[in-house]
């Protein structure tokens, strides 16, 4: 499942912007209550909550992004990997010696990398686990997309100085 998640050839705070921004107004043109929270390291670089989330969300968004961040993998995956639909969940925080006001393991936050290194984390919350995972991969997916065209469109210097 990490694979789901694209790699970033850059992130700052301009590709946080346009990450949250533009799922703020997906998440708003199908009126999800939902909140976001872009993390570029430790600093919280975006945040929106979306009418009728809380926040219960917010706590929600950072608790599954330090989940993301700590185990380098999405907040679905490490539920699935090391939880499961009858596992503990507090066993799992315990075994790991991790508080659960501040983490826990439930979908919604992936990790945001550039050249496979972990430079921060997208958390949503508000929906189901699965439906928020859906979320914040496609946001990532987008951001991917963007740089990716944006970068085969640029011109080249072929033939320069000949």
């Amino acid at each position: 499942m990490s694979t789901d998640v694209p790699d970033l050839t850059r992130f700052g705070p301009d590709e946080a912007w346009r990450l949250g921004s533009r799922l703020v107004e997906a998440c708003r043109r199908c009126a999800l209550p939902v909140a976001i929270d872009v993390r570029l390291g430790a600093q919280q670089v975006f945040h929106a909550a979306l009418p009728g989330s809380s926040a219960d969300n917010d706590r929600w968004a950072s608790r599954k992004g330090r989940i993301a961040w700590h185990f380098g993998l999405p907040s679905l995956e490490v539920w699935r990997r090391y939880v499961g639909d009858d596992g503990d969940p507090m066993a799992f925080l315990t075994a790991f010696a991790l508080p659960v006001d501040k983490y826990f393991p439930a979908g919604g936050a992936v990790p945001i990398t550039v050249g496979g290194a972990v430079v921060g984390v997208l958390a949503v919350s508000g929906l189901e686990s699965s439906e928020d995972h859906a979320l914040a991969v496609a946001a990532v997916r987008e951001l991917a997309n963007e740089a990716e065209q944006s970068y085969e469109s640029e011109p080249r210097n072929e033939g320069v100085g000949e």
